[in-house]
């Protein structure tokens, strides 16, 4: 069974920026491919980034390509998504979730086992 918990959402302004963490345990943190997912208010779970067992593969939605990144520490099981230049329709809880696989598409929640309980992200001025 694999834990994982996220940090550092808040309240924002509209161009600032912000850095979530999210901590695994459980399993060997270099055996799962991570990923971010987000929930904006009224609609369905989103995908955001995915990272793969080493960090040399990404993969971001359209939506915070060139704004966000993703990125890992396997010595610290911690995955971190690091959001540039937020913006209003950034509002959202952001979840983390944990894989057993890497694929060329990893958007699919299905593709994860894990999930974390979320941290809420609002950006407003």
């Amino acid at each position: 069974q694999v834990q994982l918990v996220e940090s550092g959402g808040g309240l924002v302004q509209p161009g600032d920026l912000l850095k979530l963490s999210c901590v695994g345990s459980g399993r060997r943190f270099n055996s799962l491919a991570m990923g971010w997912f987000r929930q904006r208010p009224g609609k369905e779970r989103e995908f955001v980034a995915a990272i793969s067992f080493s960090g040399g593969n990404k993969y971001f939605s359209n939506d915070v390509k060139g704004r966000f990144a993703i990125s890992r520490d396997n010595a610290k099981s911690t995955v971190y998504l690091q959001m540039n230049s937020l913006q209003p329709g950034d509002t959202a809880v952001y979840f983390c979730a944990a894989g057993l696989y890497w694929s060329t598409e990893m958007a699919p929640t299905a593709k994860y086992d894990w999930w974390g309980q979320g941290t809420q992200v609002t950006v407003s001025s």
